[in-house]
């Protein structure tokens, strides 16, 4: 064999292993799972094999496995701020094939009760709005804020006078569908695809929250999932939410602290679906 043949021959064995290393990095990447608080990500990381707690400045993460699968649970704690933030973390240090955002929310739709869970076919961002001028002592009246898309121009998003669409974030098709595929094992209520909003409120306008319901078609609030699709857009993740009806002060469903269990429990068996699907490919 001449030399020629030789650098050929060590050039495609490197090829083949390059291959191979991008192979293994698609399939091994964790899926990671986010709750944003204890009650809504400790359970999960309880179920994980071989877990490993890290805390990456304030933010506590497990590291482990499930069916062999690895898989990564990230407390974000509250509000979007620290759910971008922790998205951000989870992007860079672990490098996910997936993200699913799940925890608990309070109802927009009088249709949905407590326990009921929503699989977010999108997310949209409930804080993102512009007021019309007023002069003093005219009031507010949120009812005619309009929305701001804040990813629309490098300009000021205030000033800018093209009509805006209130941003949605779609969920990743596949994770959407491998989490519908297990709503049949789910005996608590309901499961059903709808919109998540997320902002930096607790609204408890029934008014404010009708028109939500009405203009954006939101199912659901909250205060991280929005966040975390967007982070989750920016580095190419593939992202779901899924929350869990804890309140509903539009039919009155009193708030129950133990939803946050029950959606943990339904997101495990999504994970584990996931997980059989990816390696059946």
């Amino acid at each position: 064999m001449n030399n020629k043949t030789i650098a050929m021959s060590v050039a495609a064995c490197c090829m083949v292993v390059s291959s191979l290393s991008l192979a293994q990095q698609r399939v091994t990447g964790p899926i990671v799972i986010q709750g944003a608080m204890p009650v809504e990500a400790e359970r999960f990381a309880q179920r994980l094999d071989n877990p490993q707690e890290l805390d990456i400045g304030g933010w506590r993460f497990w590291r482990g496995t499930v069916d062999g699968y690895p898989v990564v649970v990230s407390e974000t704690l509250k509000g979007m701020s620290n759910a971008s933030a922790a998205t951000a973390i989870a992007a860079t240090q672990f490098h996910p094939v997936a993200i699913i955002n799940q925890g608990t929310a309070g109802g927009h739709d009088p249709a949905l009760k407590v326990y009921d869970i929503v699989l977010g076919k999108y997310s949209v961002n409930l804080g993102a709005f512009k007021s019309p001028h007023k002069q003093p002592g005219e009031g507010s009246d949120s009812l005619q804020w309009k929305p701001m898309d804040l990813l629309a121009s490098k300009g000021s998003a205030g000033e800018d006078k093209t009509p805006h669409t209130i941003r949605k974030f779609p969920a990743d098709a596949q994770l959407l569908s491998v989490a519908e595929s297990v709503k049949e094992s789910y005996k608590k209520g309901n499961v059903v695809e709808g919109v998540i909003g997320s902002a930096d409120m607790w609204n408890s306008e029934l008014d404010r929250i009708h028109a939500f319901h009405s203009n954006y078609q939101t199912s659901v609030e909250e205060m991280e999932t929005a966040s975390a699709a967007q982070i989750s857009a920016a580095f190419n993740i593939p992202f779901v939410g899924i929350r869990i009806l804890s309140n509903n002060i539009t039919n009155q469903g009193a708030y129950d602290p133990q939803t946050g269990l029950a959606c943990q429990d339904y997101v495990y068996q999504v994970v584990k679906a996931y997980i059989a699907k990816t390696k059946t490919r």
